[in-house]
Protein backbone atom coordinates (compact mmCIF):
# COMPACT_ATOMS: atom_id res chain seq x y z
CA UNK A 1 0.00 0.00 0.00
CA UNK A 2 1.30 3.43 -0.88
CA UNK A 3 2.36 6.12 1.94
CA UNK A 4 0.51 9.85 1.61
CA UNK A 5 1.77 12.58 3.49
CA UNK A 6 -0.01 15.64 4.59
CA UNK A 7 -0.21 18.56 6.75
CA UNK A 8 -2.73 17.78 9.06
CA UNK A 9 -2.95 20.96 12.03
CA UNK A 10 0.46 22.48 11.32
CA UNK A 11 2.23 19.07 11.64
CA UNK A 12 3.62 16.22 9.05
CA UNK A 13 1.01 13.67 9.08
CA UNK A 14 1.90 9.77 7.02
CA UNK A 15 -0.37 7.11 6.27
CA UNK A 16 0.19 4.21 4.33
CA UNK A 17 -3.64 3.20 3.54
CA UNK A 18 -5.29 2.33 0.35
CA UNK A 19 -5.40 5.30 -1.52
CA UNK A 20 -9.42 5.26 -2.20
CA UNK A 21 -9.59 5.18 1.90
CA UNK A 22 -11.93 8.27 2.89
CA UNK A 23 -9.59 10.41 5.05
CA UNK A 24 -12.32 10.71 7.50
CA UNK A 25 -11.23 6.82 8.32
CA UNK A 26 -7.78 7.93 8.21
CA UNK A 27 -8.42 10.96 10.35
CA UNK A 28 -10.84 8.93 13.51
CA UNK A 29 -8.92 5.51 13.53
CA UNK A 30 -5.61 5.72 12.40
CA UNK A 31 -4.46 9.11 13.40
CA UNK A 32 -6.68 9.62 16.48
CA UNK A 33 -8.45 13.29 15.18
CA UNK A 34 -11.86 12.68 16.24
CA UNK A 35 -13.22 16.36 15.97
CA UNK A 36 -14.68 15.26 13.03
CA UNK A 37 -17.67 13.41 13.34
CA UNK A 38 -19.01 10.56 11.45
CA UNK A 39 -22.07 11.49 10.62
CA UNK A 40 -23.67 9.85 7.15
CA UNK A 41 -20.49 9.25 4.99
CA UNK A 42 -22.23 10.57 2.06
CA UNK A 43 -21.34 14.62 2.14
CA UNK A 44 -25.14 15.13 3.16
CA UNK A 45 -24.61 15.98 7.09
CA UNK A 46 -21.82 17.97 6.92
CA UNK A 47 -20.69 16.89 10.62
CA UNK A 48 -17.11 15.89 9.27
CA UNK A 49 -16.64 19.42 7.90
CA UNK A 50 -12.88 20.18 7.87
CA UNK A 51 -10.70 23.02 5.74
CA UNK A 52 -8.24 21.65 2.70
CA UNK A 53 -5.92 24.54 1.72
CA UNK A 54 -8.40 25.91 3.51
CA UNK A 55 -11.56 25.75 1.76
CA UNK A 56 -14.31 23.76 3.99
CA UNK A 57 -14.95 20.16 2.65
CA UNK A 58 -16.27 16.59 3.97
CA UNK A 59 -13.38 14.08 4.62
CA UNK A 60 -16.38 11.41 4.46
CA UNK A 61 -16.22 11.27 1.26
CA UNK A 62 -12.71 12.53 0.17
CA UNK A 63 -10.24 9.99 -0.56
CA UNK A 64 -7.07 10.24 1.41
CA UNK A 65 -5.08 10.43 -1.84
CA UNK A 66 -6.60 13.17 -2.64
CA UNK A 67 -5.06 14.76 0.54
CA UNK A 68 -0.95 14.14 -0.23
CA UNK A 69 0.93 17.22 -0.13
CA UNK A 70 -1.93 19.50 1.06
CA UNK A 71 -2.84 21.07 4.21
CA UNK A 72 -5.51 19.65 6.23
CA UNK A 73 -7.16 21.51 9.58
CA UNK A 74 -9.94 19.99 11.95
CA UNK A 75 -11.58 21.37 14.61
CA UNK A 76 -8.47 20.60 16.46
CA UNK A 77 -6.19 22.90 14.26
CA UNK A 78 -8.75 25.83 14.29
CA UNK A 79 -7.80 27.59 17.50
CA UNK A 80 -4.18 29.55 17.65
CA UNK A 81 -2.30 27.73 20.36
CA UNK A 82 -4.96 28.72 23.70
CA UNK A 83 -6.33 31.40 21.73
CA UNK A 84 -9.73 30.63 20.46
CA UNK A 85 -11.08 30.86 17.41
CA UNK A 86 -13.43 34.02 16.93
CA UNK A 87 -16.00 31.71 15.78
CA UNK A 88 -15.12 29.05 18.55
CA UNK A 89 -15.04 31.99 20.79
CA UNK A 90 -18.37 33.22 19.14
CA UNK A 91 -20.11 29.69 19.87
CA UNK A 92 -19.52 29.79 23.34
CA UNK A 93 -20.85 33.87 24.09
CA UNK A 94 -23.31 33.02 21.64
CA UNK A 95 -24.25 29.02 23.65
CA UNK A 96 -24.65 27.94 20.91
CA UNK A 97 -23.96 24.13 21.09
CA UNK A 98 -27.14 21.72 22.29
CA UNK A 99 -26.18 18.37 22.11
CA UNK A 100 -23.06 19.50 20.44
CA UNK A 101 -22.34 16.19 18.13
CA UNK A 102 -22.61 18.66 14.96
CA UNK A 103 -20.90 21.64 16.47
CA UNK A 104 -17.26 20.86 15.27
CA UNK A 105 -18.70 20.84 11.06
CA UNK A 106 -20.53 23.83 11.89
CA UNK A 107 -17.77 25.79 13.29
CA UNK A 108 -15.50 24.90 10.54
CA UNK A 109 -18.02 25.59 7.85
CA UNK A 110 -18.79 29.28 9.26
CA UNK A 111 -14.90 29.74 9.80
CA UNK A 112 -14.43 28.85 6.01
CA UNK A 113 -17.37 31.38 5.00
CA UNK A 114 -16.11 34.21 7.17
CA UNK A 115 -12.35 33.31 5.50
CA UNK A 116 -13.89 33.86 2.43
CA UNK A 117 -16.59 36.69 3.18
CA UNK A 118 -15.87 38.28 6.90
CA UNK A 119 -19.31 40.01 6.56
CA UNK A 120 -21.97 37.61 5.43
CA UNK A 121 -25.43 38.62 4.95
CA UNK A 122 -28.46 36.20 6.87
CA UNK A 123 -29.02 34.74 3.49
CA UNK A 124 -25.30 33.40 2.92
CA UNK A 125 -25.14 32.32 6.16
CA UNK A 126 -28.40 30.68 5.89
CA UNK A 127 -26.64 28.93 2.80
CA UNK A 128 -24.56 26.57 4.82
CA UNK A 129 -26.11 23.46 4.86
CA UNK A 130 -24.52 21.58 7.72
CA UNK A 131 -27.16 19.87 9.59
CA UNK A 132 -28.37 20.15 13.11
CA UNK A 133 -30.92 18.21 14.29
CA UNK A 134 -31.44 20.30 17.77
CA UNK A 135 -32.12 23.37 15.32
CA UNK A 136 -29.99 25.94 16.91
CA UNK A 137 -29.44 27.57 13.51
CA UNK A 138 -30.71 30.49 14.76
CA UNK A 139 -28.00 30.77 17.72
CA UNK A 140 -25.50 29.74 14.74
CA UNK A 141 -26.49 32.56 12.65
CA UNK A 142 -26.15 35.10 15.95
CA UNK A 143 -22.78 33.44 16.28
CA UNK A 144 -21.63 33.90 12.79
CA UNK A 145 -22.65 37.82 13.12
CA UNK A 146 -20.37 37.98 15.96
CA UNK A 147 -17.18 36.79 14.83
CA UNK A 148 -17.42 38.78 11.83
CA UNK A 149 -17.78 41.42 14.26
Amino acid sequence: MPTFTFMLNGATASVTTAPDEPLLWVLRDVLGVTGPKYGCGVGVCKACTSHLDGAAFNPCITPVSECAGRAVTTIEGLANGATLHPVQQAWIDEDVAQCGFCQPGQIMAAAALLAANPNPTDAEIDAIDNVCRCGTYFRIRRAIHRAAG
